[in-house]
């Protein structure tokens, strides 16, 4: 009852009620933003982690945009069904360069976390423009527009510099490169500078059109790279930390 008493005080106390309403929710944000500040002493970098190439960067803003991350999470738990099924368990590190994150809870569809390399270019346009033509059972919608769509890359210099503002660590000599290195990564030429900025980065025509450059190409470049940045083939974790 002596509670209750307490309650009615505060609810029948307009000012008191609104008090206590901004010291809780201080107290949670305090809880969430705080540990933000020590994120680079928390996250132990891994050997392979780098920046996404522009290419990769204008795919993922496409993946985000036409909300793939509502069926596909990005984030193997350190479990064993889920080792066993999608691949080694995904690192903090990982995804240290990404704005927002795409770890995700829902699985419509796999986990994408290692998708990279798993399947090849025309496998990945087969599935993007009629998911049923390789995975019978999927309910997954097409996305034949992709193939049509040419790439708009006009932006994509300032892009990096945007995130270089929140921690990405893109060189000017990225960002001066950035519109060539984004047209190099569909193409046969151009490639050896690409390569030395951006290592394990996936190159050549994505699209199957050569003589296009789309949004499927952006899409399937971004899609080539998640999780074969970092190297897990029989190899420690305590050996790629550096």
């Amino acid at each position: 009852m002596a509670l209750i008493a307490h309650h009615e005080k505060v609810e029948t106390r307009g000012l008191l009620l609104v008090l206590l309403i901004l010291v809780t929710v201080s107290i949670g944000g305090i809880v969430q933003i705080a540990p933000l500040f020590t994120i680079e002493s928390t996250i132990e970098r891994v050997q392979g982690v780098r920046p996404y190439t522009p290419l990769e960067l204008a795919g993922r803003n496409i993946y985000i945009r036409e909300g793939c991350y509502n069926c596909h999470s990005q984030m193997i738990r350190p479990f064993r069904d889920e080792v066993e099924r999608y691949g080694h368990y995904s690192l903090a590190a990982e995804s240290m360069y990404d704005h927002p994150f795409q770890w995700g809870s829902k699985r419509t569809g796999p986990d994408l976390a290692r998708v990279g390399g798993k399947y090849s270019n025309e496998w990945h346009v087969a599935h993007m423009v009629k998911p049923q033509s390789v995975v019978p059972e999927s309910i997954m919608p097409g996305y034949p527009f992709l193939l049509e769509r040419e790439l708009r890359f006009a932006d994509v210099a300032d892009h990096l510099r945007a995130l270089r503002k929140v921690g990405v660590p893109y060189t000017d000599e990225m960002i001066e490169n950035a519109e060539a290195d984004l047209v190099a990564q569909a193409s046969a030429e151009g490639q050896e500078g690409l390569l030395a900025r951006y290592p394990k980065a996936a190159v050549g025509d994505f699209d199957g059109r050569p003589d296009r450059l789309t949004e499927m190409d952006a899409l399937i470049a971004y899609l080539q790279i998640l999780g074969r940045m970092v190297d897990l083939t029989d190899v420690r974790i305590e050996d790629l930390l550096q």
